[in-house]
């Protein structure tokens, strides 16, 4: 059975279902992690709740957030963002558990941590800093350090049969590390990362396809890379506490391959009277088994430049021009074609 979102939008955007778990997801979502965490640069908590706001004004019935982002913060921003609407009007709401801070060390590394102790605790917080009384998807966020697998799907599957989250998923995982949670309990989604330029996670989209698991992929525009509005100057003026300085794809060669690529992707943008950004999100959903995009914003009005990617269908023409300019820049890694299904691009 279908479970009933509200629409936030007069037109509303397209919906795909989310595996077996009967939530029908836009095919873009709003990412809170740039707007919740610290490690993009100093961010304002108004702008952010206007941002979260936006996004819904514009038909997104989902939010993608976590503990980890702005260590609890992004959490907190989603709930007022949301407190003011009738619970039947709000959006799905995904976190995530197995990363754990040190509060008296707050800028040290976090933990992979995936005891039954520590998950059951950081449920109870993040239901506590969402105000809610169910989380819609509850993900690992990453493989965990101190017990095996088997045991931190165990847990998750648990708070399932509790009522305490409506469906369980993975995120960061391997295919192998799929096959052994399936065994236990169906995978219900995958949150793997994904763009035009990090594409190595294809074969683990391929796996959830075949076994009825929903993906949402995280950094569709590769953190901005791929809007067609970044530059090496922007690279060269980021502030020094936003992570993208610390990452090769920002830096020399491989900068300039995936700025390439951006720039190539403006005479698709142009015949579908689009965006760069749009295009790009686009690509991600082309791919057979893509169930939703996670997009971040900074601001308002860079919801309004990815938005039109849910009901923006390449063809197969756009998918194999946009395939020649992956091959001719070398930018990123991984197949850069989706593989059709009934013989054509499958959306």
């Amino acid at each position: 059975m279908e479970i009933p979102s509200a629409a936030f939008a007069q037109d509303p955007l397209p919906t795909r279902p989310l595996g077996t778990t009967g939530m029908a997801i836009t095919a873009v979502g709003l990412g809170a992690w740039a707007i919740g965490g610290t490690e993009w640069g100093a961010h304002d908590d108004e702008v952010s709740v206007r941002v979260i706001r936006r996004a819904l004004e514009r038909g997104v019935n989902w939010i993608d957030t976590a503990p980890i982002y702005g260590l609890g913060h992004s959490e907190v921003l989603v709930r007022r963002a949301l407190q003011e609407m009738p619970a039947s009007e709000r959006p799905y709401v995904f976190t995530k558990c197995g990363l754990v801070w040190d509060e008296s060390r707050r800028e040290a590394p976090p933990r992979r941590v995936g005891s039954a102790d520590s998950l059951r605790r950081e449920l109870d917080d993040s239901l506590r800093r969402l105000g809610v009384e169910r989380i819609d998807l509850y993900q690992m966020h990453w493989p965990a350090d101190d017990v095996p697998l088997e045991e931190y799907w165990h847990t998750l599957l648990e708070f399932k049969r509790a009522g305490k989250v409506h469906a369980v998923g993975l995120s960061n995982h391997s295919i192998e590390q799929l096959e052994r949670a399936e065994h236990l309990g169906h995978v219900e989604s995958l949150q793997p990362p994904f763009s035009a330029i990090r594409r190595h996670s294809a074969a683990e989209i391929a796996w959830c396809h075949a076994h009825q698991a929903g993906v949402i992929v995280y950094s569709p525009m590769q953190a901005g890379l791929l809007t067609g509005t970044f530059t090496a100057e922007r690279a060269r003026s980021l502030p020094k506490d936003d992570w993208r300085t610390r990452n090769a794809q920002f830096t020399g060669d491989a900068l300039t391959r995936n700025l390439q690529l951006a720039e190539a992707f403006k005479p698709v943008a142009a015949r579908h009277g689009t965006t760069v950004a749009a295009v790009a999100v686009a690509w991600v959903l082309a791919w057979p088994g893509m169930t939703g995009a996670i997009v971040g914003a900074h601001k308002p009005a860079q919801v309004d430049d990815w938005i039109g990617a849910a009901a923006l269908h390449l063809t197969e023409a756009d998918l194999r021009e946009i395939a020649a300019a992956i091959e001719r820049t070398g930018a990123g890694s991984g197949p850069a074609l989706p593989p059709h299904e009934s013989g054509g691009a499958a959306r």
